[in-house]
């Protein structure tokens, strides 16, 4: 039996970087039994379009659509998300709670620096957990999870891997609409660039995704790994 508690952890920065993301590939593990956590690095408070209790209650459903065991909510300052010791700490703490198996963070070339902070302070965190003597009293026993992948939010990057998502791009589309705060133009709403054609496009690039190996959607990631096969390759290949 497997030592870990769940199988698979994302962070985002905001309520919606998961899903927009990975959210396709979220729901298609979930399907398969796998138990999956996403944490959100902030409430979001700075966000052009609603608040802070609706973004969390729009995250809710959203992740439940997905089929997410548990979602956390962490109090770092939206736009205050720097690569300091405290926020590291934050997120090794959330890694020693549930004690994952895979570890998924934004990719940190990206046009929000939200998100490329994010990444820097999970890759911190995805050692720091690891490290036996690192502030074990308060942050619980260490973990080193065995994987860390990075999912692409806005632009699109030439991925290590891409997983398919033909049967579960629907449920990711659905919990993209959960965020009408965001998705949608609000009649005293801000126009923002998420408000026109935001989840349109994303529905393209994951289109243009599978569309490199000759599937109808898939998600793009990114490692700083060598990856495993424990196939054959002509095999898988072909």
């Amino acid at each position: 039996m497997s030592q870990y508690n769940i199988d698979i952890l994302a962070f985002g920065a905001h309520a919606d970087d998961v899903e927009i993301g990975m959210g396709g590939t979220i729901a298609k593990y979930a399907m398969h039994g796998k138990r999956i956590v996403i944490c959100d690095l902030t409430h979001a408070e700075l966000s052009s379009n609603g608040d802070v209790t609706t973004r969390k209650k729009e995250a809710t459903k959203a992740a439940e659509i997905l089929g997410v065991e548990q979602r956390e909510f962490l109090s770092i300052p939206d736009r205050g998300l720097l690569l300091t010791e405290e926020h590291i700490q934050m997120a090794v703490k959330i890694i020693r709670k549930y004690r994952p198996e895979i570890i998924f963070a934004p990719y940190e070339i990206d046009r929000h620096p939200d998100h490329g902070n994010a990444s820097r302070i999970v890759q911190e965190a995805f050692f720091s957990s690891g490290i036996k003597k690192y502030y074990p009293e308060s942050l619980g026993d260490a973990h080193k999870p065995k994987q860390l992948y990075f999912y692409m939010i806005n632009g699109f990057h030439q991925p290590n891997f891409i997983i398919d998502i033909g049967e579960t791009m629907e449920k990711k589309l659905d919990s993209l609409r959960a965020y009408k705060s965001q998705f949608v133009q609000q009649p005293n709403g801000v126009q923002t660039p998420l408000t026109e054609g935001y989840i349109e496009s994303v529905e393209a690039r994951e289109r243009m995704m599978g569309k490199e190996i000759g599937i109808s959607y898939g998600e793009g990631f990114l490692t700083k790994k060598p990856i495993l096969l424990h196939h054959d390759l002509i095999g898988e290949c072909l």
